[in-house]
Order: structure tokens, then C-alpha cells, then sequence
């Protein structure tokens, strides 16, 4: 079965970087350009990983992040931040508001893969 994988990012030419990459490993990929649309496509869908930026507007990924581990149905979502941010103290805030890890910008499309699949496990 193939794996889905929402991806939320405010840069349309990131998005499509991302979705090549996955798309091209095999994922089913679904889009969101901003937290606000992730969360409603997130609580809408059943995903088996998220990738989100961290700055966006109308919700940064944090804020989704928060949002949705709120929700039962997502405690369990593997969430990867992939972001220009690098620094500790962000990191520390995302990994406490519930992030399974983190990527920085610019990203080597085989170190997404090799993540996606260490955390999916397939």
C-alpha cells in the first residue's frame, strides 16, 4: 500500500520539489499551501506523514503542529519540519509541541527519501 504524505509549505516551487521527490519514491502526495489549509486537509484526510515549513502565513507549521496534536485521530502522524530555520531553540519548540523531526532548506531530495523512509519504516 502506498504511503500519503501531505505537504504544507507556503512556496509553490517547494512544494513541487517535494512532491517530484516522493511522487518519484512511490508516495501519494497531497498539497497544502499554508498551516490553515494543512490542518483542514490533515483533519479531513487520514495521512501517514506530514512535511511542513515552519514560516507560512495564515498558520505557521508550528501552530498546525500544536493544533493537530490536539486531535486523537493525529497524536499518532510522523511530522517532519523541512525549513530554512536551524536554530536550536526553534528546534526544541517544535519538538515540544509534538514535530517527529526536522530538515533544513535546501534539501537533497535523497536525504527527504531516506528520512521518509526511516520514519514510515517502508
Amino acid at each position: 500500500m502506498t504511503a500519503s504524505i501531505l505537504i504544507v509549505d507556503d512556496s509553490n516551487s517547494v512544494r513541487m520539489a517535494i512532491r517530484m521527490a516522493l511522487t518519484g519514491a512511490g508516495y501519494a502526495v497531497t498539497e497544502a499551501a499554508d498551516g490553515a489549509q494543512g490542518l483542514s486537509k490533515a483533519n479531513g484526510s487520514k495521512f501517514d506523514m506530514i512535511i511542513t515549513d515552519l514560516n507560512m502565513p495564515n498558520m505557521d507549521g508550528l501552530t498546525m503542529i500544536r493544533m493537530l496534536r490536539k486531535s486523537p485521530a493525529q497524536c499518532g502522524t510522523p511530522i517532519l519540519f523541512l525549513t530554512t530555520e536551524s536554530e536550536d531553540a526553534m528546534k526544541q519548540q517544535a519538538k515540544a509541541a509534538g514535530a517527529t523531526g526536522w530538515l533544513v532548506k535546501p534539501f537533497v531530495p535523497d536525504q527527504l527519501i531516506k528520512v521518509v523512509r526511516k520514519v514510515l519504516g517502508r
